[in-house]
Order: structure tokens, then C-alpha cells, then sequence
């Protein structure tokens, strides 16, 4: 199968299948050319209108799933910017062959390239040799050198100018002075260049869902100042809130971009740790992230967008204004607390069933309510790795240490308690199915209390080869 659209004055070929390419159809090809050399090719007329529509439906979904920044890379690509969201994919590496796994059940062939700048990216993910790849921070000068100059987005007249200089990748034209070379391809080809190694801005300009609520605000003069800036916020919110409330949603994460009179951006965006159209709290929220806001010349034009929004009900609070209940939802202070040092330093531990003390714990949602502990004595402080002591004097099988030496500091035990045996989970791996722990509460002369364990139960040698390890601290 082929694909025909009308190029100029003729009939080229604009798209071809594996096999049709196999046969030497190749794109650029004229259309009766190709019908010529292969007698049975399924020529088709290309629908560039229902192209365009799939990829606005693309970019809508990117939006709604996994950026709240994402656009349409003509002709057949799309733009996410991942900044300050990758983490919520489990990093970079990881939403890249998610996103390729995807595209491959939807039934599409995709290259997957990140990197500083949309330039860099679009000419990486085009021109690049591998299917996903990861341009690392400040390195996208050396992975653009070695690719073609066609891969700066150049016209077909740039083209052809590079072509007739010499220019056949983009190393041969970086070290070339900017002057020269403008007269030679053109000023728009010196903007892609400097939009491609990050000396010139490229922003993108996102698809906007009309499902996401969203106010703005356009300054009659452009305003700088931390005290007008926050009235500026004030007022959105107080926009947005009605929309929230005439839809029944609360936010879980907002996003306010200035535009300043340079036509450069300034983006802040904060989260909720549960659903919230109270302007106070959202207001206070926004406040702390002024300081990130440089005005520049001045900002002439706000707008603040709820790209994730969730119902929000009437809540019951008869018990509360009752005294019947004292507690306190504690989501405003986690708000807070995590607009000040990050939303992944905040978070409360939750149990997990298993024996194994360093799997018995992970970290939860700080709001969730926390499940019960298990009775079990645990130490205060646990060891993310166990450590091994040396020179540990013990009576075998289950008497506790005497004396053991822990980060070059001899102990010297006054008390002590166990064993409390732990086996292993054997239903994990084949290495756990005889394994054994010995857990001892321990008390140094100097009143410190530890954790300390042996591997192998003293009589079995698959159990465990009988040596000692640090595992926590009671206090």
C-alpha cells in the first residue's frame, strides 16, 4: 500500500507499507512511477486533514494522562514537556517505553527522544539511531553534531543551500560565525539552529482541553511586584472557584503561567494532597511560590489552569461542630509543609504484611488513615541496609552477643533478649526457602539498646553462615 497526495504539479507518493518499500516504493516517488514498477500497489489518496485530527486527539490524551504541556510536532509527531512531571512515571527512562508500549497496542511505530530542548528532541527522535533515546542534561550540542542538516527543520530552499556549501551535518555548520552563515541559508535556518542547542526559546504551545477549567487575566499595564502579583492570584481563584463549584470539582493540582512582555513564560504550578476549591488555602499555596516568578520587564498576562480536578461533595461536619470528634484532617498542613520542601518529603509509613522487617514498612499517602501495627517489638530507627558487625563474641545456638564491633567501635553487652527467629519468604525466591534469622535486643554499658541478628539458625548450615548484623536502634 501506498499513499498519493498531490505535490506541486504532480503525484507523489507520501507514505509507503514495509512491503511496498521492499519493492522500491519509497517516499517522493511519483505516483505513476510507482503503479508502473509495481503493478498490484494499493494506491491510496492521503487524508492529511484526518492526520492532523489524530494527532490533535493524541496531544488532547497526552494532556489529560501524563503532561499537562503537550502539542502537536507537525507533520507526524507530538511535543510533551515533561519538566517537573517525570517523576510521577517512575522517571524518564521508564515513561519512554511506557509511552512506546502504548503506541504500539494503538497500533502505531513510534521513536521516543528526550531531551533540553524541542529542537533536540524532534531532530533526535527523527534522525537518532535508536528508538527511545535519552539526550543527557547539557550534552545536546554533541548528540545534534552527528546528524544530518535536515534535522533542524530547515525549508526546502535551506536545504538545497547547505547542499551546494558543502553543510551535510549540523557539526559542519555550528563552528561556521552566525553572519556568514545566515547569508548563505537564511535567517529562519540560524533561529532553528540556536532553537536546537538552547541559545534562542522555543516554546510550546499546548493543546488546551476544553474540559479543564481555566481563567485568565490580561493587565491593562505589565506588573512585577510580588504584592500585585499575588492579587493577581487572588482574583483567578476567585474565578476559578465559581467554575469548580458550578461543576462540582475540587483541584488537585494547579498551574499559573505569566506571560511577560519579552514573550518569554513564567510557570508555577502547586498540588493538593485531596480534592479543594478554598480559596485561602490555594491563595496561601500560590504565595510560596512567588519567589520563582521573574517578572523580567513585566507581566501583562495571567493565566490559571486545574489540570487535575476531582468531585468534590458536601462534607458532614455535625460531628466536628458537635465536640463529638476531635480529629483534624491534617491535608491543609501537608499542603503546606510540601509546598515548602517537595511533595515526595512528605509521607507517612504504613505497614505491609510480611515478616521481614525491612518489607514491613512503606511509604503512604501522608492524608490516608494508617492501618494497624502489628504487636511486634520494632526498634525506632531501622537500618535501610543491615550492617555487619565483627568481632562477635556469642554462646551458640541462641544465647545473645557478649561483644561485637559496629562502624570500628568495640561493644560490650550488659543485657540482652531473644532470639526472635524470622524465616524467610520462601514463596519470593528459591535463595529465601531456608533461610534464618535471629533477632536480639541488645543493651550496651553506655545505656544504648540494638537490634542485632545472626543469619542461620546454629545447627543447619543452609540456614545461614552464622554471622552477626546491625539492624536498628531502639534509642
Amino acid at each position: 500500500m501506498a499513499l498519493i497526495d498531490k505535490v506541486g504539479r504532480r503525484e507523489e507518493v507520501v507514505a509507503a507499507c514495509t512491503a511496498a518499500v521492499a519493492l522500491g516504493i519509497h517516499v517522493g516517488m511519483a505516483a505513476t512511477h510507482a503503479r508502473a514498477l509495481v503493478s498490484d500497489l494499493d494506491c491510496r489518496p492521503a487524508e492529511r486533514q484526518a492526520d492532523a485530527a489524530l494527532l490533535d486527539r493524541l496531544a488532547l490524551l497526552a494532556v489529560r494522562r501524563w503532561t499537562p504541556i503537550a502539542a502537536v510536532a507537525p507533520p507526524d509527531g507530538l511535543w510533551l514537556d515533561l519538566t517537573g512531571c517525570d517523576h510521577l512515571h517512575g522517571g524518564e527512562e521508564r515513561f519512554c517505553r511506557r509511552l512506546q508500549s502504548f503506541c504500539r497496542r494503538a497500533g502505531f511505530t513510534a521513536r521516543v527522544a528526550l531531551a533540553d530542548t524541542p529542537g533536540a528532541a524532534h531532530a533526535v527522535a527523527r534522525f537518532g539511531t535508536h528508538d527511545i533515546a535519552i539526550v543527557p542534561a547539557g550534552e545536546g550540542v554533541d548528540a545534534l553534531s552527528s546528524l544530518p542538516i535536515a534535522a533542524l527543520r530547515l525549508s526546502d530552499s535551506a536545504l538545497s543551500a547547505a547542499r551546494r556549501f558543502g553543510f551535510e551535518r549540523i557539526a559542519d555548520v555550528l563552528p561556521v560565525a552566525r553572519g556568514p552563515l545566515a547569508r548563505r541559508l537564511g535567517l529562519p535556518a540560524i533561529t532553528r539552529l540556536d532553537q536546537a542547542i538552547g541559545a534562542v526559546a522555543e516554546p510550546i504551545s499546548p493543546v488546551e482541553d476544553a474540559r479543564v477549567p481555566i481563567v485568565e487575566r490580561r493587565l491593562l499595564e505589565p506588573i512585577g511586584t510580588a504584592e500585585a502579583i499575588a492579587q493577581v492570584m487572588a482574583d483567578l481563584l476567585e474565578d476559578l472557584a465559581g467554575i469548580l463549584r458550578a461543576r462540582g470539582l475540587g483541584v488537585r493540582a494547579l498551574r499559573l503561567t505569566g506571560l511577560r512582555v519579552d514573550g518569554g513564560e513564567q510557570v508555577v504550578a502547586i498540588g493538593t494532597s485531596r480534592p479543594t476549591r478554598e480559596v485561602p488555602h490555594l491563595l496561601r499555596l500560590l504565595k510560596l511560590r512567588i519567589e520563582r516568578i521573574d517578572p523580567g520587564m513585566g507581566l501583562e498576562q495571567f493565566l490559571l489552569v486545574a489540570p487535575h480536578t476531582e468531585p468534590l461533595d458536601a462534607v458532614d461536619l455535625g460531628a466536628v461542630l458537635a465536640g463529638e470528634t476531635l480529629q483534624r484532617d491534617p491535608a491543609r498542613l501537608v499542603d503546606v509543609v510540601a509546598g515548602r520542601i517537595g511533595a515526595r518529603s512528605v509521607f507517612r509509613i504504613a505497614p505491609v504484611p510480611s515478616h521481614v522487617p525491612e518489607r514491613a514498612v512503606t511509604q503512604a499517602d501522608p492524608v490516608d488513615a494508617p492501618g494497624r501495627w502489628p504487636l511486634w517489638q520494632r526498634p525506632v530507627r531501622l537500618l535501610a541496609r543491615p550492617e555487619p558487625l565483627h568481632g562477635v563474641i556469642a554462646l551458640l545456638p541462641d544465647q545473645p552477643p557478649r561483644r561485637f564491633e559496629w562502624r570500628g567501635k568495640p561493644y560490650q553487652v550488659v543485657a540482652g533478649d531473644g532470639p526472635e527467629r524470622i524465616h524467610g519468604e520462601w514463596w519470593r525466591r528459591d535463595a529465601e526457602v531456608w533461610a534464618v534469622r535471629d533477632y536480639y535486643r541488645v543493651e550496651d554499658g553506655e545505656g544504648g539498646r540494638w537490634w542485632v541478628f545472626r543469619r542461620g539458625d546454629g545447627f543447619e548450615a543452609e540456614t545461614g553462615d552464622l554471622s552477626w548484623w546491625m539492624h536498628g536502634m531502639f534509642a
